[in-house]
């Protein structure tokens, strides 16, 4: 059997393959759309996604008889930044082809990094955080692929259990279909009695996001997601670094937010699904592809569209007036993709375990559409490795202390 090679990345070649290989082992695979080359710098580069402040991490590659087989991350976050209930030590970017020991080898990698820096217990995929993209694809393997939703094959799951992870949580994509409903038929929660004067919606000002939106949105996101497992903040630095491709790409109707008695408590982002314009570039945009991106999205009539963010204070939850405030939302996101003629909605991902959340979805109609996992596992101190406290080895948080 030939011998499986692991690789750092630590140069721009090997960056460059990291960030297309999904598109190389999963080429024609159905359910699967190549992103964007360009879009994934933009994820994994350490200059261009201010999440790398948080974190220390290392990228690899698995390579067999000279071919590119499989790559992953891995990352521990620095003291004073702790995910709730989650590891500070995860692994994300999994993607391999059908065996199971290139699985084997590039977790080993991942773990052997992460306990070399004291980690005992290790959560994943996060690629690279829980405010991107995270879980691995377990069921909707030929559902649309949506845009920022990671995809995998059905054997990756199978290989990663057999060698030890576990559920940790389930992540829930709903589908809404809207394309034979009538919504100007039915009430407004806001329009209601009991609301008029107080339930306010108005537009994200999507072309000056920076003047002030990504601080409320952070604000919003931050506060109604505080207590949510693996939550991480969501900073202004990373909202203003994503805003400089949402004001171009999500359409003005697709950012509301919510007012109550004259302040903002919520607000929502949806995103036409990108893949359906970009399926047949193969993940290049250039030298031509950005031309026949810019002429699509002026004209292409889009299929579906996904709720890509969503905060409500925290205060809110668990009340009448933030389940009102969530309807409305939701109401709101639907008629407009029906005022689009978008068929179908997505809202994901969920918690499983987040029964407030997935009440209102469900009473709207919506359906299971994806699943993807977080998984854990428990990882064997050897030679005397620092211990740790959720991720974080001891000596660091005396240094973070002192």
């Amino acid at each position: 059997m030939a011998r499986i090679e692991i690789l750092p990345v630590d140069g721009l070649s090997r960056f460059a393959t990291f960030c297309r290989l999904p598109r190389l082992l999963y080429a024609g695979a159905k359910g699967f759309a190549p992103p964007l080359d360009v879009e994934r710098w933009t994820v994994f580069a350490h200059k261009l996604n201010p999440h790398y402040k948080l974190v220390e991490e290392q990228k690899f590659l698995a390579r067999r008889d000279g071919e590119w087989v499989g790559r992953v991350m891995a990352q521990i976050y620095k003291p004073g930044v702790v995910p709730v209930s989650a590891s500070n030590a995860q692994f994300g970017a999994l993607d391999a082809i059908d065996d199971v020991e290139v699985v084997r080898a590039l977790t080993q990698a991942a773990e052997d990094w992460l306990r070399a820096k004291g980690a005992t217990r290790i959560n994943g995929p996060f690629s690279p955080s829980i405010n991107k993209e995270c879980g691995l694809l377990v069921d909707g393997f030929d559902a649309s692929p949506m845009f920022f939703m990671p995809w995998h094959p059905p054997y990756l799951s199978r290989h990663l259990e057999s060698l030890g992870y576990e559920k940790a949580q389930d992540l829930l994509s709903y589908r809404f279909d809207i394309s034979g409903e009538d919504l100007e038929k039915s009430p407004r929660i806001s329009s209601r009695r009991e609301w008029r004067d107080r339930l306010k919606l108005r537009p994200l000002h999507m072309k000056a996001l920076k003047q002030g939106e990504t601080a409320l949105m952070a604000e919003l996101f931050n506060d109604g997601w505080s207590d949510n497992w693996g939550f991480v903040p969501f900073s202004k630095e990373e909202f203003d670094s994503d805003a400089d491709a949402l004001q171009y790409l999500v359409p003005a109707d697709f950012g509301i937010v919510v007012e109550l008695d004259g302040v903002a408590q919520s607000f929502a982002i949806a995103l036409p699904n990108l893949n359906e314009i970009l399926a047949d570039l193969d993940g290049r945009l250039f030298p031509f592809g950005w031309a026949r991106v810019l002429t699509r999205l002026r004209s292409h009539k889009f299929d579906s569209a996904r709720l890509l963010l969503l905060g409500t204070r925290k205060w809110l939850q668990k009340s009448a007036t933030g389940g009102a405030i969530l309807l409305a939302l939701i109401e709101e996101m639907r008629r407009r993709g029906a005022n689009f003629h978008i068929p179908y909605l997505e809202a994901g991902w969920v918690l499983e375990s987040n029964a407030d959340m997935r009440r209102p979805i469900e009473m709207f109609g919506g359906k299971i559409d994806k699943i993807h996992r977080i998984y854990e596992k428990r990882l064997a101190v050897e030679g005397g490795a620092a211990p740790m406290r959720d991720g974080v080895a001891a000596h660091q948080l005396q240094d973070a202390s002192s």
